[in-house]
Order: structure tokens, then C-alpha cells, then sequence
């Protein structure tokens, strides 16, 4: 870079005089329970919105806004005073989690606690503290430029835990509202302590919930079993149908219409140290890693679909014994979906499959709950290769690239609505145990994560290729153009990789 670095510097020092703030701010914000999915819980969403909003002003933001929707509120605000540099759209949520079971939570979940370096509680990591930690970079930025190098929008949700419904409409409805050039989201992890990590790829999803009816009222096992159909029973067989014992989903067409994943892509993953394969089994406490064992663990992960059981409800579960033949039963089920599967395309053949397996007596309807695409970024763009250069910075190592195998679907329909990139650069890690008890955050990570935002957004303040960029805040923003990739194939050749090929699996 051949600006002055004396406003970024003294960003990064603002954040490192301040990090018992920030983190006693975190806390203020873990303590309320924002479960998106509980509707008692609905007050407790919106104060978490408010609170999110209140830190916006705070920090100087413009026309911050608490967005009623139809579900949780949305909240808004902007900086659009840096002209002729880039927009960028910031991503996050403050909605979480239930915490069930809370008796395998060695603290309360929604008293955050600081034990062995790490936060403590539900939202630690996915996602207050890593979308707290862009505002806090923001805040940075604004004490040490007394300003922004970049202009930017925020959107950050309520119920991403939640299917995400409000902020799809609002998208949809209001493009030109998010106008950006590239959208930047810290809502991922690393593949290990130390190795910073930037996620190109996300699977799509599709939850739905499996109702099975039988008789009109529940019967008694006595009086009528062997003759009276068994909804419990009845899904278990159907469950089992969906997915052998080889982990094989029973639906052909979703691997018809797989992309194979090319020799480019391959070496891509091979850029990183980490024994992916030897780190999940270290996780999981097993010592196989079930499923397709002639498919690569690493794709098995990431870019292949799958099928998972989330819960069954139905008939007895108190203590003691009831000889009860329940008249309906539910399960909970979704399939992850590689970006060239559309949940759209996959709910129909998932209907059909169920309908196929259902047993004489029983009849069973395949609701939808929610459903996102997955997303594949090109890595031939100047703000990849900004995120690249950011995190270097900040860990004194290049990042790896990976594909994810959860979802983000806002990410996709940034890419579709939006015609803008996304960077994906967060910081959690493997053993974080998101969406589980004992949720944590390495606390060293949270502060990584204000600082490679910090640099991330001043490079893209002062880099050339990024100026130097056409159309911005426009549909042909996406489209590659000129010096900006030029300096990107700089970082693909620095990685031995084709990036660009690297992309199209």
C-alpha cells in the first residue's frame, strides 16, 4: 500500500486501549435472551434491537432505524459521506439460539462468563459477538479518520435463527436502499486456532417438518395394536428410507445434478495445514466420520447434500408408562444443499420420495419452515483479494479458502438481489458449539475480528484496484473488470492456485 498508515494504526490502537469495553458491551448485549424461535421471547428480540441500534448512533451512524416486519425488526443505519469510494453493505444477526438442554450448560447461557480465554454464552460467537465486533470496527474507524475510509450500510436481523423471512422481503422489496458494492459478513469460523480462513461457499437449505397421521384419536395398545396404523412407527420407517445406512440420501436426482468438484478446487483445500478429517473426529469424541465413505470427508462437509433428523414429536414421553397408540406424530427434517441444488427444486422430489415410503394407513404432508440457497463467491474480484490481504495482516499468515457446510442465506441473496460480492472472514472456530450448550467465543478472536475489519475496510478505502473500479454501487459492480482483477490474479498465482477455476466446481 503506498497511503499513509498513520489513521489505520491508530484504529488498531483505539481497539487495543478499549477491549474491556467492548467486551463489557458484549456482555450487555449477551444477557438478553433474543431467541428468535420462542415466541415468548418476542420482547427480548426487540430489545436486543434497540440495543444494536443505540451502539449505531452512538458510533455515529446515520439514519439508524428499528425496522418493523412481519417477524423480528430489522435494524438499519448508514455512512454515505466518502465519495468516490466503495459502499460497503455489513452484515450480522442478534437473534440466537434456544438453549436446551440448560442443564449440560456449566453456567447460565445468558450470563456471560470469561473462563480459560474464552466467552461463555448463547450468541458468543454465532453471531453477537462477531457482528458486535464490526460495529466496534466502525467505531475504530470513525475516532481515527473522524469518519469512514468507505461508505457503508448496515442490515442486521432478528430471526436468522429463525428462517430469515423478514429480511428476504425486505431485500427483495427494497434494492435500492442496500445499494453496495460488496457485502461483508463475519458469521463464519477458522479451521483452527491461528489460521485465518476466508469462506467462498455455503450450503443451501430446506427445513421442513414431516406430520404423520393415523387413526383419528389415539388408541389403546391392547385393544388395537397389530391391526391400527403407527405414526411413530410410521415416520421411523420413512426416516430410515430417506437415508441408508451408507449415508446415501434415496433421492437420485440430487446427485444427478451435482457439479463435480475440479482438480483446482482440490488443490484450493490442500492450501490448508489442517487435518480436517482428524480435527472433526477430535470434536465429535468418535473415531469415524459416518457417511459416503468413498467421498472425501472435506466434500462430504461442504459440497455434497445431506439429510438430518432434527427431533421427533409425538405420543408417551412423560416418566412412567402409558400404552398409548398415538393418532400423529412429527419429525423434524432438513437437507443441506450445494449452491447448484435450489430448495425450490429439492422440496417437490423430498415430497415425492416421502410419499413413496409412507406405509398403507398413515398419511403424512411435508411442510416447509424455511429455506435458503447456497452461494458460491468468484475469488477473481478486488474485494476478495482485499479480504485476503486484511487477514494476512492481521495474523501474519495468508488465509486458507474453504467452502462451509452450513448456511447463510442471506449471503445468496446478496449475490442475487444485490449483484454484490460477499466476503465471508469470521473468526469462530471448530470447538465453539454453536447452536449447542456451552456456546463459546475465543476471546482473542473477537478482538482479531475488530482489527481485520478495521484493515479490511481501510484497504478497501486506498487500494487502487478498488477505486479504480467502474460502476460502482450498480449491478455491473460484480462484474470483473480490468486493474482490480489483475491484482487479484496477483493473489491467486501468490497461492499456486487458479483461483478463478478454483470457483466454478
Amino acid at each position: 500500500m503506498t497511503h499513509d498508515n498513520a489513521s489505520v494504526d491508530s484504529a488498531l490502537a483505539y481497539v487495543d486501549k478499549r477491549q474491556q469495553q467492548f467486551l463489557d458491551e458484549l456482555f450487555e448485549l449477551l444477557r438478553i435472551p433474543s431467541i428468535s424461535t420462542l415466541p415468548r421471547h418476542k420482547k427480548d428480540v426487540r430489545r436486543a434491537a434497540k440495543y444494536v441500534a443505540h451502539k449505531m448512533e452512538a458510533l455515529g451512524l446515520r439514519k439508524v432505524k428499528v425496522i418493523k416486519t412481519e417477524g423480528h425488526p430489522l435494524v438499519y443505519g448508514e455512512w454515505l459521506e466518502a465519495p468516490g469510494k466503495p459502499t460497503v453493505l455489513i452484515y450480522g444477526h442478534y437473534d440466537v439460539q434456544p438453549v436446551d438442554p440448560v442443564e449440560l450448560w456449566n453456567s447460565d447461557p445468558f450470563e456471560p462468563i470469561v473462563r480459560n480465554d474464552n466467552i461463555y454464552a448463547r450468541g458468543a460467537v454465532d453471531d453477537k459477538g462477531q457482528m458486535y465486533g464490526l460495529l466496534k470496527a466502525l467505531e475504530a474507524l470513525m475516532r481515527a479518520y473522524h469518519g469512514l475510509p468507505v461508505n457503508v450500510r448496515l442490515l442486521i436481523e432478528g430471526e436468522e435463527e429463525a428462517g430469515g423471512n423478514a429480511i428476504e422481503a425486505y431485500v427483495r422489496e427494497h434494492p435500492q436502499k442496500l445499494q453496495c458494492d460488496v457485502a461483508y459478513i463475519a458469521d463464519t469460523g477458522m479451521p483452527a486456532p491461528g489460521i485465518p480462513s476466508i469462506v467462498y461457499g455455503l450450503r443451501g437449505i430446506v427445513y421442513t417438518e414431516i406430520e404423520a397421521k393415523g387413526a383419528k384419536h389415539d388408541l389403546h395398545s391392547g385393544e388395537f395394536g397389530g391391526v391400527a396404523p403407527n405414526p411413530i412407527h410410521a415416520l421411523a420407517l420413512v426416516l430410515a428410507g430417506l437415508k441408508g445406512a451408507d449415508g446415501r440420501i434415496t433421492i437420485p436426482e440430487l446427485y444427478s445434478r451435482l457439479k463435480p468438484i475440479t482438480p483446482e478446487e482440490r488443490a484450493l483445500w490442500d492450501r490448508s495445514p489442517v487435518d480436517k478429517p482428524a480435527l472433526l473426529k477430535h470434536e465429535m469424541g468418535v473415531d469415524v466420520l459416518p457417511g459416503e465413505q468413498e467421498i472425501d470427508p472435506r466434500e462430504r462437509l461442504a459440497a455434497r447434500p445431506t439429510l438430518e433428523v432434527h427431533g421427533i414429536r409425538g405420543g408417551f414421553v412423560d416418566e412412567g408408562a402409558k400404552t398409548v397408540i398415538p393418532a400423529e406424530a412429527v419429525a423434524k427434517v432438513s437437507l443441506r444443499l450445494p449452491p447448484e441444488l435450489l430448495p425450490k427444486d429439492v422440496l417437490p422430489l423430498l415430497r415425492q420420495r416421502v410419499a413413496e415410503l409412507c406405509p398403507p394407513g398413515v398419511t403424512m404432508t411435508v411442510r416447509e419452515t424455511h429455506s435458503g440457497e447456497g452461494v458460491s463467491v468468484p475469488l477473481d474480484n478486488v474485494y476478495i483479494r482485499a479480504a485476503e490481504q486484511a487477514l494476512e495482516q492481521e495474523w501474519g499468515r495468508p488465509p486458507v479458502f474453504e467452502r462451509e457446510g452450513g448456511s447463510i442465506p442471506i449471503a445468496a441473496l446478496f449475490s442475487e438481489i444485490l449483484h454484490a460480492p460477499v466476503v465471508l472472514a469470521g473468526t469462530g472456530l471448530p470447538d465453539d458449539n454453536i447452536h449447542a450448550p456451552n456456546e463459546k467465543y475465543h476471546l482473542p478472536n473477537f478482538y482479531h475480528n475488530i482489527r481485520q475489519a478495521v484493515r479490511f475496510l481501510d484497504i478497501l478505502g486506498h487500494d487502487p484496484a478498488v477505486l479504480a473500479r467502474p460502476g460502482r454501487m450498480s449491478a455491473s459492480a460484480s462484474n470483473g473488470s480490468g486493474k482490480g482483477e489483475a491484482t487479484t490474479a496477483k493473489a491467486g498465482a501468490r497461492a499456486g492456485v487458479n483461483t478463478k477455476a478454483a470457483t466454478q466446481p
